[in-house]
């Protein structure tokens, strides 16, 4: 897999929320639905079995009434530190893998998510489809749920930040 960088786009991003927050953000399904998909659609969680092996499917309703499907398989999970999950986006994306990575940093969690595609080829053609203008907006969308997250538990234990 040497190519794989030519094959693989990446966004890194510090949220700023401690690792645990973001890791349920991405393993509960009612955190999945608040920010999976870009702003102003709708997500539903068809299946999530969060285990190795463990297969995931979302879909979100489109305004002409088709659905856009994403769905997986997950094959590695390490509890707070990456997810890595085949994935589909039907009908855009097939067969690419999704390698997600959390490192604390106090209170604040550095991300990286990576998708790898099967050719240099296809990697291209979706980048150039918009991969990091959808993707960043299902991001800020993330970067807002954990962090109303954090402050509502912090409120609740008394600490300000």
């Amino acid at each position: 897999m040497s190519d794989a960088k030519n094959r693989t786009l990446t966004i890194k991003k510090v949220l700023n929320a401690p690792v645990r927050l973001v890791w349920e953000a991405w393993i509960e399904p009612e955190h999945i639905a608040q920010w999976w998909a870009p702003k102003g659609m709708k997500v539903i969680i068809v299946k999530h079995e969060f285990k190795v092996g463990g297969k995931w499917k979302f879909t979100m309703p489109m305004p002409d009434g088709n659905e856009f499907i994403s769905e997986g398989q997950y094959l590695e999970i390490v509890e707070l530190k990456k997810i890595i999950t085949s994935a589909d986006f039907k009908p855009m994306t097939e067969g690419v893998e999704l390698q997600v990575f959390f490192e604390e940093d106090g209170d604040k969690t550095n991300f990286t998510f990576s998708v790898v595609h099967a050719t240099e080829g296809y990697c291209k053609q979706q980048e150039k489809m918009g991969f990091y203008n959808g993707w960043g907006s299902a991001f800020e969308r993330l970067e807002i749920l954990v962090s109303a997250l954090a402050n509502t538990r912090n409120l609740k234990s008394g600490t300000i930040k």
